[in-house]
């Protein structure tokens, strides 16, 4: 039975996609909540475009990865592991030497296991980018999304922030409401001259 009130659904399409940087603090952050966050914003998933097998999400900075905390008795009893292939060889880490050796490691753990485990998740976890400290080189991203958003939004149905709309409306619009209501009150007074002569 079709849908007479939306016989097509949206598909968005690659030409659509609208990329955007953002800068996460890790610091005094449960590691679970923080990674949840970061993959929503990497899938695009708070998007109303949101398309599940695109890659339409975000590009995520997280900082002082060093400084994510964790709860209950993870410090002492979490382990990663890993294995060399041969007989023997499983490896094994506790997170504290993990903390201290690679805390990109961590965080981009927490976040891999919250994405699709296909091609698509590992094209998506190559948008993530972990420092450990509170320093990143992606000043210039970041500092161009936020140009972006400051703009006009597009016609093409891709939501912009609410806040930048507000902001927009409230500044432009009554000036050119004022302008246009000038030039309309111009044209009828030069239209009222032209009936009487």
């Amino acid at each position: 039975m079709s849908n007479l009130h939306n016989p097509k659904t949206y598909s968005l399409k690659a030409g659509d996609v609208v990329v955007r940087w953002h800068v996460v603090d890790a610091e005094e952050r449960p590691l679970g909540r923080l990674a949840s966050e970061v993959a929503v914003l990497l899938r695009g998933k708070y998007r109303p475009t949101y398309t599940p097998h695109m890659d339409n999400g975000d590009f995520v900075v997280v900082v002082n990865a060093s400084k994510v905390k964790v709860t209950g008795a993870k410090m002492q009893q979490k382990l990663y592991r890993r294995h060399s292939g041969y007989p023997g060889g499983l490896k094994e880490t506790p997170l504290p030497v993990m903390l201290e050796r690679h805390p990109d490691r961590v965080v981009q753990l927490a976040v891999k296991g919250m994405l699709p485990h296909n091609r698509l998740g590992r094209k998506i976890l190559r948008h993530l980018k972990v420092y450990g400290g509170p320093d990143h080189p992606h000043e210039a991203q970041v500092n161009a999304g936020a140009a972006k958003k400051k703009k006009a939004p597009s016609a093409k149905g891709d939501a912009a922030l609410p806040e930048a709309n507000a902001a927009d409306e409230n500044t432009a619009l009554p000036e050119a409401n004022a302008a246009d209501k000038d030039s309309v009150g111009a044209d009828q007074d030069a239209q009222a001259e032209e009936a009487s002569s």
